[in-house]
């Protein structure tokens, strides 16, 4: 670990503080470092930590986009994101976005899209489009890191069926034939020589298994409801999964058809509104044809404004008719958020752990409950 030097550590306090009169360092700044701290003061500076700004990035679009450059350069990606984040929350960034000139300028990430979301109705025509770029970027990159994981963990699990014991050579599952083999280690060769073969049947193309993803749209919800969609077309692409997509407020809104393209997906929901879970489960529950076969995964925070008796009933009635059940608090990289523990309880009891899920996570997750076995899960909340 290296060690910095009383002046190195000056300057970095000197950046931490601001600048203001009584900060205490004494110390200047001069180049790249007074331009970062320029930057910084643009966002964070105010004169009581709590008035008016000293810095401020004014109301126009062009200087809000030299100060997204500015970060860019100044600092890394997960950085920015997080002085994005701050900029839409202290500055009113988000009414700016619906310039092409600012959109362009940041960083694309999941909040951005949540936020986008929330404005789409708002949108110019002019702005529309850029927005649909960036939307696509950042679902690109996901389904990037995701999708292949997700594909493997639920093929892997549904195609798992009787074994055989004279499997040809590609329908050999190698892992089981090794630990079944064990006792025929040869240590002088360093190799197994496997008595038994262990293999998989052919997988059928036929659907073997539905999934309904049911995801609460309230403001709070944001990543959780970019994540579900992408998640959302990856099963959707896979043949022996009917996958169906059901996102809520206080309406009920099917959007399974354009499950194929998971932006028209993310621009067909509402961020905002109340939530009404029950009626959410209600019309869930009225597609589904195969119970045993079922797997319905509710993401919400579980504020529920609706009935809740009643969603607790239709819940129990689902999990007796042998649908497996899933309650994921949120779908996100920011653990576990706010949300109604009495109803989380509720759940629980009912034999349906409520718990915050990353996306990472999800993959395993899926697969776990498309098999029936205990859910890789945290600790519980």
């Amino acid at each position: 670990m290296s060690t910095s030097t009383p002046d190195e550590r000056l300057r970095r306090w000197r950046l931490v503080l601001g600048g203001a009169a009584a900060e205490g360092t004494g110390r200047t700044l001069s180049g790249t470092d007074a331009a970062m701290d320029a930057a910084l003061a643009a966002l964070y500076d105010s004169a009581d930590g709590g008035g008016e700004r000293g810095g401020g990035l004014g109301g126009s679009a062009p200087s809000v986009a030299r100060w997204l450059g500015d970060i860019r350069g100044y600092f890394p990606r997960s950085v920015v994101r997080v002085l994005q984040r701050d900029a839409i929350d202290r500055l009113g960034l988000a009414a700016l976005l619906l310039e092409p000139e600012t959109l362009e300028a940041v960083e694309p990430d999941v909040h951005l899209v949540g936020t986008l979301l929330s404005l789409s109705e708002a949108l110019p025509e002019t702005t529309r489009e850029t927005a649909r770029a960036v939307v696509r970027k950042v679902v690109a990159d996901l389904e990037a890191r995701l999708a292949s994981r997700t594909r493997a963990a639920v093929t892997g699990a549904l195609d798992r069926s009787a074994r055989i014991s004279r499997p040809r050579h590609r329908d050999i599952d190698w892992d089981r034939t090794l630990r079944a083999n064990l006792r025929h280690y040869l240590p002088e060769h360093r190799t197994v020589v496997p008595e038994r073969l262990i293999g998989h049947g052919r997988a059928s193309r036929a659907v073997r298994k539905k999934v309904v993803l049911c995801v609460d749209q309230s403001a709070s919800m944001a990543a959780s409801v970019v994540y579900a969609s992408v998640f959302g077309a990856v099963l959707a692409s896979l043949r022996t999964v009917a996958t169906r997509l059901v996102v809520f407020d206080t309406s009920v809104v099917d959007l399974t058809e354009v499950l194929d393209d998971p932006v028209d997906v993310l621009f067909g929901t509402r961020l905002g509104g109340g939530t009404d879970i029950n009626r959410a489960l209600a019309y869930c529950q009225s597609r589904i044809t195969r119970p045993a076969d079922t797997v319905v995964v509710l993401v919400s925070d579980l504020y529920e404004g609706g009935i809740r008796d009643e969603m607790l009933r239709r819940v129990a009635a689902m999990r007796a008719s042998g649908v497996g059940f899933v309650a994921l608090l949120a779908l996100s990289d920011e653990g576990a958020p706010a949300h109604d523990r009495e109803h989380a309880a509720a759940l629980a009891a009912l034999g349906v752990p409520a718990f915050a899920c990353t996306p990472d996570l999800f993959p395993e997750v899926m697969a776990a409950a498309l098999e029936g076995r205990p859910l890789p899960m945290p600790d519980p909340v």
